[in-house]
């Protein structure tokens, strides 16, 4: 089973998609972006989407940069 929440219209978990999210990084930048915790990618279809595009297409967007940042910073905090 898989929580969905939001408009997410077509779901795969986290253990489905760990394979295509274990692709080799090598641009310094993009590594370093990557580099969050595991349980992180496990809770956003969006960051492993980001990530998974990346490695398909070997670029992202300023903008994709971005929203991977604020996403990952915003599963980061502490809830109250």
């Amino acid at each position: 089973m898989v929580l969905v929440s939001g408009k997410t219209t077509f779901v795969v978990c986290y253990d489905c998609q760990k394979n295509e999210l274990s692709g080799e990084i090598t641009d310094p930048e993009m590594k370093k972006l990557f580099d969050i915790p595991e349980e992180l990618y496990k809770k956003s279809s969006f960051l492993r989407s980001i990530k998974s595009n990346y490695l398909k297409f070997g670029k992202l967007t300023d903008k994709q940069k971005e929203a991977f940042v604020k996403v990952a910073k915003e599963l980061q905090k502490p809830t109250t």
